[in-house]
């Protein structure tokens, strides 16, 4: 049964089982469904919608690169707007950035694993990240956990909030169906560096890794599902509410798993390649990714490459 389709029998009808308790049985985040939409005005929200479509596909764009890009589109919009907009979207250039601000003080923050490593078969790494959803009145936060060899997606939660407690629910899943992996990697958000999400992972006897500072082509596999996501369902359909997002977005998840070929699995499912437990392409190997600043240019040659895969 498909997440929308548990979405769809929830209900405040059953006087003996709460709302609450309805999500929990059925492996669904309460916070999506309590879904609410967000305090911004509908200007915001429009160039909130802009600024990802526009990130997507110049991802190493920082906030004074977006404001100019938006200009020449006859969009005004100050860099102070824009960078609120983008920091609350949870969007950062891929450049390496400048120390700015120490991470959170009660937080460790681990070293990253997977450089030179060949990872080269199912629950050796998985990865997650979260990205921006924006729906008619507001925005939701999407999380997913990824085996990085084969691109299964092994499960996913929307919320309408940032905090850890949607990531923790989707890590459970993810372990409760598929066991562990040998490593877990990650950005350093607030979300993944929480005592309650590593806490599950210590408790498991799983390494962590996190991505460097301002390095999302660390995690670069997991940033091109979230492109896939967009452009072949999210921004193909009007996502009215929070019940429309989770049922658009957990179809295209189904179809992506189990019938998109991938050309870098040599034309097999994410689902079929994860089953199998055979290697991924050589293409796709972490040590052909940069794992230390760059030019742009050299930066963006291997995002296309890896796109077009």
């Amino acid at each position: 049964m498909s997440r929308g389709e548990r979405k769809a029998m929830i209900t405040r009808e059953r006087p003996g089982l709460s709302l609450g308790r309805q999500c929990r049985l059925l492996s669904i985040s309460r916070s999506s469904f309590y879904y609410a939409p967000k305090g911004e005005s509908l200007e915001n929200l429009a160039l909130m919608r802009r600024i990802d479509e526009l990130f997507l596909k110049y991802p190493f764009y920082g906030s004074r690169q977006m404001v100019r890009q938006l200009r020449r589109e006859g969009i005004r919009a100050g860099r102070h707007r824009v960078r609120r907009l983008m920091r609350l979207m949870g969007l950062q250039a891929i450049y390496q950035a400048p120390r700015t601000s120490d991470p959170h003080p009660a937080h460790r923050i681990y070293p990253y694993l997977l450089r030179n490593l060949d990872v080269n078969r199912p629950n050796q790494v998985w990865c997650a990240d979260i990205t921006y959803i924006p729906v008619q009145r507001g925005f939701l936060y999407l999380v997913a956990i990824m085996d990085w060899a084969t691109r299964h997606v092994l499960s996913w939660r929307l919320s309408n909030t940032m905090d850890a407690g949607f990531c923790v629910e989707a890590l459970k899943e993810a372990l409760s169906r598929y066991g562990k992996p040998e490593i877990f990697n990650t950005d350093q958000g607030g979300q993944f560096t929480s005592f309650d999400f590593t806490g599950v992972l210590k408790d498991a006897d799983i390494k962590i890794s996190m991505d460097g500072r301002g390095r999302c082509m660390d995690n670069i596999f997991i940033e091109r599902l979230w492109r896939s996501l967009k452009y072949e369902a999210v921004y193909l359909h009007e996502l009215t509410d929070g019940f429309r997002a989770q049922r658009v977005i957990g179809e295209w998840i189904d179809f992506y798993n189990t019938e998109r070929p991938h050309s870098a699995l040599n034309g097999r499912t994410p689902a079929e390649a994860y089953g199998d437990g055979r290697p991924m392409d050589m293409m796709d190997k972490p040590d052909g990714l940069p794992t230390s600043p760059q030019a742009q240019q050299p930066q963006q040659d291997v995002i296309n490459r890896v796109l077009a895969a």
